[in-house]
């Protein structure tokens, strides 16, 4: 058995992810393409993970692929997680998780209305709710969630979402239709109101994005197509990360890695794939230092995080398992960071990596501090060092 040690395993890390600076680009799509996805549940990851990864890239580019090229789509996706996307994978994420995704949302979203209602009948509200939604988006090309509640009047339907509890606060099911409407691929998430750290969209039919809307594909093919380009960027890796990250079950995983070719090495005394065809050495890089964002797709990409993280989780981990902001030397997180109400990127190393690392690290702080500008943002998901670090 081939052996990819963890050595190899950073190596490859820091060429495909673009984080040491010969790998870095300044091509938007390129970035994203070299992840799969990008996390974009905090709409600030997206534009620091393109930063992390970029030589000049300003905040103008991701801005500018997103709602100008119209390269990249947000959509909720793998874990029903919101993930910016390439456009021409849209379609793979779609037939392989979103479809499913939809139709789950729909029966969660019909049970709280039964619940916490008096509607009668529950999913025929819900479906006559979405076509009148997405009627009116189409009449109008563009809107904010209230702009269309304003226009549908059924959309302002109150539930009580959790009867009987002193917490519960009657809301209306707007927001419930116009995610599942996004989860069918009918509705997409443009423009924010603010600035790149805003996460209240304007909604516009999929056809501004893709004019021939989403292209239907087998469920299996599309399944076997994310496997592979997850496998290209995150490979080697067990099959335990695998199914973890895409969220399937364990069926699917299965059916998805029989129809490619994958060779098991050894991981250090654990088994893990690697597509056959991508078996040779990686060339290791020049050591190299990044600071990326919290929930960022490299940190995010593995279940197992040992080989990379050591003993930091618990300053760098929320009680949810989401990351927050993490300083990197040549493959492994030494410390994490933060931004201070002053704009100052604050850093703590959390081990001796020495005076040159300690400048590198510098290095990309300024450097993060300089692609903020005059932006403030907090994480969605407070950690511990980076609580630390801005108290």
């Amino acid at each position: 058995m081939r052996s990819m040690n963890t050595a190899e395993r950073r190596a490859r890390l820091a060429l495909r992810h673009r984080l040491c600076p010969p790998a870095r680009t300044d091509d938007v799509l390129d970035v994203v393409r070299s992840m799969v996805v990008l996390h974009a549940t905090d709409p600030a990851t997206v534009h620091l993970s393109v930063a992390a990864r970029s030589v000049h890239a300003v905040p103008a580019a991701v801005e500018k692929a997103l709602y100008d090229d119209r390269t990249l789509l947000r959509m909720l996706a793998m874990r029903r997680t919101m993930f910016v996307a390439p456009t021409e994978l849209v379609p793979v994420l779609q037939a392989s998780t979103a479809n499913e995704l939809a139709a789950k949302q729909r029966a969660r979203y019909t049970r709280m209305i039964e619940r916490g209602s008096d509607v009668t009948d529950a999913p025929a509200l819900f479906a006559r709710a979405e076509e009148a939604a997405h009627e009116a988006l189409l009449a109008r090309g563009k809107a904010t969630g209230t702009q269309i509640s304003a226009a549908v009047p059924m959309l302002r339907t109150q539930v009580d979402p959790a009867p009987g509890k002193s917490y519960s606060r009657p809301t209306s099911i707007t927001t419930w239709v116009l995610v599942t409407l996004g989860c069918e691929g009918r509705i997409v998430r443009g423009r924010p109101n603010g600035s790149w750290t805003s996460s209240q969209y304007v909604w516009s039919p999929v056809e501004t994005w893709l004019p021939a809307g989403i292209e239907p594909i087998p469920a299996a093919e599309a399944r076997a197509d994310l496997v592979r380009r997850w496998l290209r960027a995150f490979g080697p890796a067990p099959v335990a990360d695998l199914k973890w990250w895409t969220g399937w079950s364990a069926a699917d995983v299965k059916k998805a890695l029989a129809l490619l070719d994958v060779t098991e090495v050894d991981l250090d005394g654990a088994t893990g794939l690697v597509l056959s065809d991508d078996l040779e050495p990686a060339p290791a890089p020049e050591p190299w230092a990044a600071l990326l964002p919290a929930l960022d797709p490299t940190p995010m990409g593995w279940q197992e995080r040992g080989w990379f993280l050591g003993s930091h989780g618990p300053l760098l981990f929320d009680r949810n398992g989401n990351i927050g902001p993490s300083v990197w030397w040549d493959g492994r997180i030494v410390g994490g960071w933060a931004q201070r109400a002053d704009g100052e990127i604050a850093f703590r190393l959390l081990e001796d990596v020495g005076a040159d690392a300690e400048a590198a690290v510098e290095r990309e702080a300024a450097r993060v501090a300089e692609w903020y500008g005059d932006v403030r943002a907090i994480p969605r998901f407070r950690t511990p060092l980076e609580r630390e670090l801005t108290a």
